[in-house]
């Protein structure tokens, strides 16, 4: 923008027709300063002052003036400096035709403003003049009109300069206009594009539009207008730190909006709470105190001041979701992981956040600690809720087959899941464990402590690895109560079994809970599942294999045939029984399903091959033999093979 060109018909010089040679404007304004602050010889009087006219001098330009607003003011610091100390008022003649000149041009470049550094320079003087004419003494000779005139140009240039200020800090950040063009939604990943590049340079100003910003401050804070400046300025970053937050995907909801939320909306809102909570401490933060100390670089307080109070706002809306989230009462166990998302981000990021170092930092501080105790204390309440879901599992309908309760692959998963927190979980038990009542049945007893500690004197014992053994005595509880809705003892032998493989298999496929719950109890838990193992074959295979005793078969010698029929008729009838039974069971883990087919092919094999060997020649070739001797040892092998399918349809050889 170009300025206008000064006036002509305001230069200064001789009344028109006098003899004397015209002198130059440079020289007549010189002149001009030399009598009224230099001491020159007498004053003029006011008739003789009124007799001076101007005279059209191209030269007399707003550079030219400045020149000699500059002398009358570094004469009126040199005389204030000479004048007494005490007194507060100066008194001193003005220039009147300096300042009307001075006025005239200013007004002309106020028509068609730009912000350069001769419109910034002009306000510069405008500034010391409105003040330096405050603290003149008041003499009829100096005209209010004139002081009153400066004063209306200085506050013209002023609020222009407020508008330039605002226009800059709202229109110039860097790809401001190609983000506010971008309307469509299909469009999404150029606008996601555009936004991360937002992000890297945040808060997106121009060395240049700094330089700028900090020029106009700089002026409008010498000329009076602080407040003014600081409240563009505030409002300005504000409005454009929540544009910032919008584009994360962030929104101000709240406390009944938050509370009223389905659980995955709010699952959603944590998500962009943890990203839009990063991106402010480890990115937005940073750049906004690096602007606020350039733009008021001579004004180091006020800086300070300004981000302090933005940045706290932002904090204060950020942690009141977390407070709001910390008191919903959704804290089912499931729910768990994304609290401990959040309490990580505040504890991994309020430590580090060394950008506010006076008292407000200290207060955000403490605001941030407590809403990471509040969280942390939530968590503790929604992880003994699983401990109440396993209380309250009381279904007395048995698991189809003796298979793996849901109950149990709900808690183990969950508990998988929730030690990949491990470290903030003991953290959690540790911090914030103490504040729950001292009633509260859902802590560990001193007794079941100390038998925690009796199956792991060599392990160290932490607040959540106890917690984690307090879940796992719940869950063998509820299912021995389980395992005795069978009738069959075989079948609630396998149904412990099943459960406890699955158990042990996700310990040991688990280093984290594997090491919260260390050796002895996985040693344990091995022992258990051999002894539900040994349960199993005595109340099955045992009685099976008591068939093929030789006890009353030889009388005085004699094999009695009755007798033996009747031990391999027994013998077809449990078998046959048996493997209707036990093929519609369930063994899904293949090891464990292997082990029990080896085990009981060791068991009934040998004693069946060798029974038959020795009593099969006593039955006639032909049909007595098929109707007595059912099975050959390779049947049997094949029928045990066919055991905990869940098939109930036998696949024997013919």
């Amino acid at each position: 923008m170009e300025l206008n060109q000064p006036k002509k018909s305001d230069s200064f010089g001789r009344k028109e027709g006098t003899d004397t040679k015209p002198t130059s404007n440079t020289e007549a304004l010189g002149e001009k300063i030399r009598e009224d602050v230099d001491g020159a010889e007498g004053k003029k009087n006011e008739e003789e002052q009124n007799q001076l006219e101007v005279v059209p001098d191209p030269h007399c330009d707003l550079e030219n003036v400045s020149d000699c607003i500059d002398k009358f003011l570094s004469s009126l610091s040199t005389k204030k400096d000479d004048d007494d100390k005490e007194n507060d008022v100066i008194p001193v003649d003005i220039p009147h035709e300096l300042l009307e000149k001075f006025s005239d041009l200013v007004e002309a470049k106020l028509s068609k403003p730009e912000v350069d550094s001769s419109f910034l320079a002009a306000v510069s003087r405008l500034s010391k003049l409105t003040k330096w004419l405050r603290d003149l003494k008041p003499e009829e000779s100096h005209p209010s009109l004139l002081i009153n005139r400066i004063g209306g140009i200085h506050e013209r240039a002023i609020s222009f300069l407020e508008e330039e200020f605002r226009l800059l800090l709202e229109d110039s950040r860097i790809g401001e206009s190609d983000e506010k063009g971008k309307q469509d939604h299909h469009v999404q990943t150029e606008l996601s594009e555009s936004i991360g590049d937002h992000e890297a340079d945040f808060p997106g100003y121009s060395d240049d539009v700094v330089s700028s910003l900090n020029n106009v401050a700089k002026e409008m804070i010498f000329g009076g207008y602080e407040s003014e400046c600081c409240q563009v300025y505030a409002v300005a970053r504000s409005n454009a730190f929540e544009e910032s937050l919008q584009k994360l995907g962030f929104e101000n909801h709240s406390i009944d909006d938050i509370h009223k939320m389905h659980w995955e909306a709010l699952e959603r809102e944590i998500a962009i709470w943890i990203e839009a909570f990063k991106k402010c401490t480890t990115v937005y933060f940073s750049g906004e105190k690096a602007l606020a100390e350039s733009v008021f670089s001579n004004h180091p307080s006020l800086s300070d001041s300004l981000f302090s109070n933005l940045t706290r706002g932002i904090l204060i809306q950020l942690l009141n979701f977390v407070e709001a989230v910390a008191m919903t009462k959704q804290r089912s166990a499931e729910k768990l992981f994304k609290f401990l998302d959040m309490y990580e981000t505040l504890r991994d990021v309020v430590p580090a956040m060394d950008l506010f170092k006076n008292e407000c930092g200290n207060e955000l501080k403490n605001e941030a600690t407590t809403a990471q105790c509040r969280l942390g204390e939530a968590a503790i309440l929604m992880f003994t809720d699983l401990e109440n879901s396993i209380k309250a599992d009381t279904g007395k309908t048995p698991v189809p087959g003796g298979a793996v309760h849901p109950l149990t692959r709900y808690t183990m998963n969950y508990l998988k899941y929730a030690c990949e927190y491990k470290d903030t979980l003991e953290q959690v038990f540790r911090e914030h464990s103490r504040l729950e009542r001292a009633d509260s049945t859902s802590r560990p007893s001193r007794d079941e402590t100390k038998s925690f500690d009796d199956h792991n004197e060599s392990e160290p014992q932490t607040p959540f690895s106890l917690q984690l053994m307090r879940v796992m005595e719940l869950l063998d509880s509820n299912l021995e109560t389980k395992a005795k809705i069978y009738k069959d003892v075989g079948l609630s032998n396998i149904f412990m079994m099943n459960n406890g493989r699955y158990i042990l298999q996700k310990i040991k496929g688990s280093t984290e809970i594997h090491d919260l719950m260390g050796d002895t109890w996985s040693r344990k838990r091995s022992s258990d599942l051999r002894q539900y193992h040994k349960n199993y074959q005595r109340e099955t295979w045992s009685k099976l294999v008591g068939c093929l005793s030789n006890e009353g078969l030889n009388v005085n010698g004699k094999v009695v045939r009755p007798v033996l029929k009747e031990r391999f008729k027994s013998f077809n009838q449990m078998f046959d029984e048996i493997h209707k039974t036990q093929s519609t069971w369930v063994v899904s883990d293949e090891q464990l399903q292997s082990e029990l087919r080896v085990s009981i092919s060791a068991v009934v094999i040998p004693a069946y091959r060798s029974f038959l060997g020795r009593f099969s020649q006593y039955f006639h070739t032909g049909r007595q033999t098929e109707k007595y001797v059912k099975y050959q040892p390779e049947d049997i092998e094949t029928s045990i093979d066919e055991l905990f399918d869940g098939n109930p349809t036998p696949r024997r050889r013919p």
